[in-house]
């Protein structure tokens, strides 16, 4: 039995992110979507918000599980769950360096494989960040995240 496992803080999900898990759902016969705190990353949307909204937009794959961890590295998580890969994404050549950096170590550590997805053209410059600024300042983002969130985003930017 194949088990991936992609990782993230997702703050918010993107059209980018559904679509990589969209794909790694066929890669593997269970994946695990893991929202990860990041302690140097203040989110907009609590961890359980994430996992919430995760979960909604999960229903159409039977064989994708939706987990949340405060703090671990990912590779530890890995070996807990039985994953036999990471999934990772790459949208340009910056995350092609982090990601290669972080292939090695955690291959170092732990010998689990790490499986790079390249972002589809049309999504390659999507993230949370550049998002969560656009939403901040009510421009259009419905091409870019899921109606879900976009609605979600709106309710937050509406109390500030």
């Amino acid at each position: 039995m194949t088990i991936g496992l992609f990782t993230g803080s997702f703050d918010p999900m993107t059209n980018g992110h559904l679509d990589v898990i969209a794909r790694g759902a066929k890669l593997f016969d269970k994946l695990y979507v893991g929202v990860f705190q990041n302690d140097s990353k203040q989110p907009l949307f609590s961890t359980a918000e994430r996992k919430i909204l995760f979960e909604r937009l999960m229903t159409d794959f039977d064989n994708v599980e939706v987990i949340v961890h405060a703090s671990d590295l990912t590779v530890n998580v890995a070996q807990q769950l039985g994953v036999t890969a990471l999934l990772r994404s790459v949208r340009n050549a910056a995350d092609l360096t982090y990601e290669s950096e972080m292939l090695y170590y955690n291959a170092q550590m732990t010998g689990v494989e790490t499986v790079l997805l390249m972002a589809r053209p049309e999504l390659q410059h999507v993230n949370s960040t550049r998002i969560k600024e656009l939403a901040h300042y009510g421009a259009d983002i419905s091409r870019w995240v899921p109606d879900m969130v976009r609605v979600e985003l709106e309710k937050k930017f509406e109390k500030k």
